[in-house]
């Protein structure tokens, strides 16, 4: 198994890298199938992944449970991380325009091109990050204040399909079946996803 960032999981797949099933952001899938690369009858939903903000670890957790309480912890905070390529990075500048405070919050930006932007705030040099939740919990060292709230979310869907060149096709649909079984809604739950049927 070969974990990467979304983003370099598909490069490498798209400059010939194979393996027997691959999880990526649907519309990547969906693109992949399209080439021929990725098996369109395989895919099937695997996850949702939602955007959190996290603390470093046993700091104060402010409270961004509403809207209004989001904006006021971002308008506090001293420095926010957040990746610049990332999806949820990508997301962050139009969130802060939606909510009217991007020219408060530009100054107390700390970005990075991409990865894990957790990081960041486990070196002490921003006070906060904002990712996807799953990426987040990623890091130790910090903890996930929980999700931003659901009026400003962006659900990140996931697929899973299986390599038209595939070494292994009865394993790989063995595997997409497991993943598919809804008594491990729990174990997703606790990487900070939730399952798709």
């Amino acid at each position: 198994m070969i974990l990467d960032s979304a983003k370099n999981s598909l490069a490498r797949i798209e400059a010939g890298e194979r393996a027997d099933v691959a999880v990526l952001l649907g519309k990547n899938i969906d693109k992949l199938a399209g080439l021929g690369i990725l098996t369109r009858a395989s895919a099937q939903p695997f996850s949702r992944s939602i955007i959190g903000m996290a603390v470093l670890k046993g700091a104060a957790k402010p409270d961004i449970s509403t809207v209004d309480a989001f904006k006021r912890t971002l308008l506090n905070a001293q420095t926010i991380a957040h990746t610049e390529f990332g999806p949820s990075g990508a997301y962050f500048p139009g969130l802060m325009e939606r909510l009217g405070i991007a020219e408060q919050i530009k100054p107390k930006e700390v970005t990075r091109p991409g990865g894990y932007i957790g990081v960041v705030v486990a070196a002490g040099e921003a006070q906060m990050a904002f990712q996807q939740i799953v990426e987040l919990l990623a890091v130790p060292g910090i903890d996930v204040i929980g999700p931003i709230p659901q009026e400003l979310q962006f659900n990140f869907d996931s697929k899973a399909a299986i390599f038209a060149e595939s070494n292994n096709p009865a394993a790989a649909r063995e595997l997409l079946a497991f993943f598919a079984r809804r008594e491990h809604a729990a174990t997703f739950r606790q990487a900070g996803l939730e399952q798709l049927p």
